[in-house]
């Protein structure tokens, strides 16, 4: 196999055992032999070093527990081994320069096995990855393979399908071969299906089986960084995520009116990136408040004054609500007393007309913050985003948007327009058996917050955990006493007096050291109490 050896890497070793993960380890093969690589070379790269450093920057369980990274010239290439992708993103961005750096148009021969050797190489490699790790007690039991290349996604498939025959794929979940096409070379009723999260259609399965998706997507940075965004979705199958209990409409059997529940089982699935789980760099420059808009905007304390520079109206039927995350603000006209009379009453007005005004347009506004201080020019500026939602009242609902960066890759399957009937009967017996309000009232709702509170404020001492013993400070510390010098003393002095203290009603420490006077020649003396003991230096 031609394996390149990067400057920091000299042997082909596995990372130390981790904890158990129920994402799967990721397989990335990248085809460099199609005549349009250097065209796709540099979005690439880009996309994938923005991605990468996100899903380290992610805090808590990592998303990508392992990356290996393989190249497919005249033949396969292992650019990078598995790795943890959180302690070694150093490495993976030398791997992508190195991959930038193969941009020479037409320089790899078309034609050959590479892809499919890679497969094998990386599921080989795996195996022992896997082995290496069950001898410490701890395996990560299942890979997902991603090809890119700007072939023919469907002989690619044909490729794999007819070699992989006799291979073990015990541990692999899924292979994903992406197609990368040139938007000129898009047909007009493929630009829309061009995404990366696109479903193989029920042709495509019957020919690929259920291991392998075939898909295309554009080569711009987007569409292949979300390409890569779904490996920071949650993997996991073993159990729904929720459970969404509906009455089930019908009377219950029986003079207990307990009533009975339909289930719908159901997944959840994130649609934005929390930018509270965005760890900053070592030196402060990034810091997490400066990516989290509720964070870095408060009502209270009002300690600076914020200010939101309009970029964009936005028609309100065109926002979805599942890219708005964070606490909302009311906006309403300010009342500080420091304004003059006509400047307060002229700045209420303006503000009654915007509102009026959005409403008859049924627009919304784009705002972004603009930062408090001139950072230096080292320094990056990331900037928040929000969006101004006017109502039939004299305020305005401020909440952030998410950003390009933030974005989660999503599916929307299209709703059917029939459903049969003995689904439908149901499910419409459940909801006509709910009770309907025109409007929702908080105050309708209690969660028993102020008795948790109340509880944990009035806990008694006694009640709080006890310390490990471990952990207790000792009650008897060894203390230091140091003693007068003595002026005419000896041995016997010494002796008598530590007994005349040992019998006094004072407590002693359990050390006393003191230094003897002329006849002691400046000797120290130690007295330990719990023995009895006097050892003279």
């Amino acid at each position: 196999m031609n394996s390149r050896k990067l400057l920091s890497e000299t042997q082909r070793t596995f990372p130390a055992t981790k904890a158990c993960s129920q994402q799967p380890s990721r397989i990335l093969i990248v085809d460099v032999t199609s005549p349009s690589w250097a065209n796709t070379c540099s979005v690439l790269s880009e996309a994938l070093e923005n991605s990468l450093c996100l899903a380290c920057s992610l805090t808590g369980p990592c998303r990508i527990p392992l990356l290996s990274l393989y190249l497919v010239q005249t033949q396969q290439e292992c650019l990078l081994p598995f790795v943890h992708l959180k302690e070694n993103f150093a490495r993976v961005q030398a791997c992508i320069s190195e991959l930038r750096s193969l941009s020479r148009e037409g320089c790899f021969p078309q034609g050959g096995n590479g892809v499919v050797q890679a497969v094998e190489d990386g599921l080989q490699q795996f195996k022992q990855y896997s082995r290496h790790t069950a001898a410490g007690g701890s395996a990560n039991s299942s890979v997902e393979i991603t090809i890119l290349t700007s072939q023919s996604g469907k002989e690619i498939v044909k490729q794999l399908e007819r070699k992989l025959k006799d291979v073990d794929l015990v541990s692999l979940r899924r292979i994903q071969v992406t197609e990368v096409l040139k938007r000129d070379f898009l047909e007009p009723e493929d630009v829309e299906q061009c995404t990366p999260a696109e479903e193989p259609s029920s042709s495509d399965i019957a020919i690929l089986g259920m291991d392998i998706d075939l898909q295309t997507i554009e080569d711009n940075v987007i569409s292949l960084e979300m390409l890569f965004k779904t490996w920071l979705h949650d993997c996991g199958s073993e159990r729904e995520h929720l459970h969404l209990l509906l009455p089930s409409g019908g009377l219950s059997c029986g003079t207990a009116p307990k009533p009975t529940l339909m289930c719908l089982k159901c997944d959840l699935q994130e649609r934005l990136l929390d930018p509270a789980l965005l760890s900053g760099t070592t030196d402060g420059t990034l810091r997490t408040a400066d990516l989290n808009p509720p964070c870095h905007m408060t009502a209270w304390p009002a300690t600076m004054l914020y200010k939101l520079q309009v970029v964009k109206a936005l028609k309100s039927e065109g926002v979805c609500e599942s890219v708005l995350y964070g606490l909302p603000f009311i906006i309403k006209p300010t009342s500080c007393w420091q304004l003059d009379w006509d400047e307060l009453e002229l700045n209420q007005h303006s503000f009654h007309a915007l509102c009026h005004s959005l409403l008859k347009r049924k627009w919304m506004l784009l705002a972004k913050h603009e930062p408090q201080n001139t950072c230096p020019s080292w320094n990056t500026v990331v900037h928040s985003y929000y969006i101004i939602v006017p109502s039939d009242s004299a305020t305005l609902l401020v909440k952030p948007v998410a950003v390009r960066e933030l974005l989660m890759p999503s599916t929307f399957p299209a709703l059917l327009a029939e459903h049969p009937e003995r689904v439908q009967g149901p499910i419409e017996s459940a909801l006509n058996s709910l009770e309907v309000e025109v409007t929702y009232n908080p105050l309708h709702l209690k969660s028993n917050l102020y008795k948790y509170l109340k509880s944990m404020l009035y806990r008694p001492l006694h009640r709080q955990q006890p310390q490990p013993r471990d952990q207790r400070p000792e009650r008897h510390q060894p203390k230091q006493v140091r003693l007068l010098s003595l002026t005419n003393t000896d041995r016997l002095y010494l002796v008598l007096l530590i007994c005349f203290l040992q019998k006094g009603r004072g407590q002693l420490p359990d050390t006393l050291t003191g230094q003897g006077g002329q006849h002691m020649a400046g000797a120290v003396f130690t007295y330990s109490c719990r023995s009895s003991e006097v050892s003279i230096a």
